[in-house]
Parts: C-alpha cells; sequence; structure tokens
C-alpha cells in the first residue's frame, strides 16, 4: 500500500518520536524514553504498552490508543492512525509509543514512510524488544558458543517456510505472536526435520509481575501452555539454548563459599 499524500495545513508541522516502550518493565525504557515520556504533551500508544509505562506520561497530556488488535481487526487502514497524523499537521509533538522495538515487528517501518510522506519530521528511538526480554525473563541465552550460533525472529505465520526451518535449524528461533497457532507452529516445525524432542520455552507478559514461563519440547509444549493457562502476550522460543537455561540463584540464598569475600 502507498502512503497517502496530504496537503500543507499548518505552517509549523510537529514532529513525531517513535518510541520503543520495551517489553513491559517500565525500568527497562531507555532514558531517552523516560525523557521524552516524561514531557510529552501528546502519547499514541498501542494496547501492549503496559500502563505502568503510559503512566510516566504528564497527568495533563492526551492519551490516544491507536494500536491495531490481531485477528484481522483494524482501527484504521493506514500505515499509521490518522490521528497521529492530524495532531502533526496541526503543530503538535507526538511521542508514539510501541510495544518492544519499534522496527521489530512493531509496523515502525510502515509508520516512518507514512510521516516522510505527510513531510512531518519523526526519530525512532529504539526499545528492548520483546524477543530479548522473554529471553532474560527466562534466564535463556538466545545464542551460546556451544549450541546456538544464530537466532532468527520470525511471526507466527512464517512458521511454514521450509527456508525459514533451515537457516534456523543450528541456532534458536523466536516466534512472535505465536500463542494463538502454537499447535501448528510446533507441527510444521517437525515435519520440516526438527526432532520433536528439541526444548522450547513459552514466556508470557515477559518482564512483569505476573510473568509465566513454560519449559517444554516442541511435541508438548502445546499442550504444557493450555494445563498452565498461559495468555497472551507471549512469545515462542525454540532451539538447545532453552535446555540450558539457568535458574537464577534467589536474593536471599546463602553465597557459594567460592564467591564469599574473605574476611
Amino acid at each position: 500500500m502507498r502512503p497517502r499524500a496530504y496537503g500543507v495545513r499548518g505552517v509549523r508541522r510537529g514532529k513525531v518520536w517513535l518510541v520503543g516502550a520495551g517489553p513491559g518493565d517500565p525500568d527497562l525504557l531507555t532514558v531517552r524514553a523516560h525523557r521524552l515520556l516524561a514531557r510529552a504533551r501528546v502519547v499514541a500508544y498501542d494496547e501492549l504498552v503496559a500502563p505502568e509505562v503510559l503512566d510516566i506520561a504528564p497527568k495533563t497530556s492526551e492519551r490516544i490508543a491507536v494500536g491495531r488488535r490481531a485477528k484481522g481487526s483494524r482501527h484504521h487502514e493506514g500505515r499509521i492512525h490518522p490521528i497521529v497524523i492530524e495532531r502533526a499537521l496541526d503543530g503538535h509533538d507526538v511521542v508514539r509509543l510501541k510495544g518492544g522495538d519499534p522496527f521489530i515487528f512493531g509496523r515502525g517501518g510502515e509508520e516512518a514512510e507514512e510521516l516522510a510522506a505527510a513531510r512531518i519530521p519523526f526519530e525512532v528511538v529504539p526499545g528492548i524488544s520483546a524477543a530479548l526480554g522473554a529471553a532474560a525473563a527466562a534466564n535463556i541465552a538466545l545464542t551460546h558458543r556451544e549450541c546456538a550460533s544464530s537466532v532468527t525472529f520470525v511471526t507466527a505465520h512464517a512458521a511454514g517456510s521450509s527456508s525459514l526451518a533451515d537457516r534456523a535449524m543450528n541456532g534458536t528461533i523466536v516466534f512472535y505472536m505465536g500463542l494463538g497457532r502454537i499447535d501448528e507452529i510446533c507441527a510444521s516445525l517437525v515435519s520440516q526435520g526438527w526432532a520433536p524432542s528439541t526444548p522450547a520455552a513459552l514466556v508470557s507478559r515477559a518482564t512483569l509481575p505476573d510473568c509465566r514461563i513454560v519449559v517444554s519440547t516442541i511435541a508438548e509444549v502445546g499442550a504444557s501452555a493450555k494445563d498452565a493457562g498461559i495468555v497472551a502476550p507471549a512469545l515462542l522460543i525454540v532451539g538447545e539454548v532453552v535446555a540450558r537455561r539457568v535458574e537464577a540463584m534467589a536474593s536471599d540464598a546463602p553465597v557459594p563459599a567460592l564467591l564469599r569475600r574473605a574476611p
């Protein structure tokens, strides 16, 4: 779809910041994202932006829900919500908050094209992607010198690509938005040569207090997720790195002798 054409409106056009809101925990915002949000007058945000992140904005700021939900339902047909364009054309600066990173399955590229077509200045502020947040929450290293020399990020609808499976076979693969198609994804991987015993982890609401993690295999992770009542948003991580997941030591656990300081 081609970007829409916009006529001349105001003398000064506002600036739009495409800001990555990170995986959920407000402590994981970048310093720049926090500064922009703390002084924002107009905030346009996706559904996946955590309320705690949105609360950083001044109470007097205009807050506009502009995201698109899954299953084909859309608030609009443009690459960026028309209200964002309208506010910028009227001279207002806009913080466009996007879950994770704007340029990793955040439609940031499409929105940047629309802003450029409207001759609206914009800037991209990267954020911690959902994949990195989920991996950190589950203590899974997405790459490992002994078993994963690459990592591939894909959306769930790409699960049937044989070329994808071939590229990821010796590495780690992370499926975004895959909870609703998890059985289909895993069956497709098995049909493309992945062993049913390949380790897999499903991470729900990564970095948030109600984060849930299910560790299993691609043959059983779908059933395990249903038994555990896993809810979206969730990411599926597949590969041998899952088997190397290390449980974090509790903060009140005794310090091993080798790590204690000498008196």
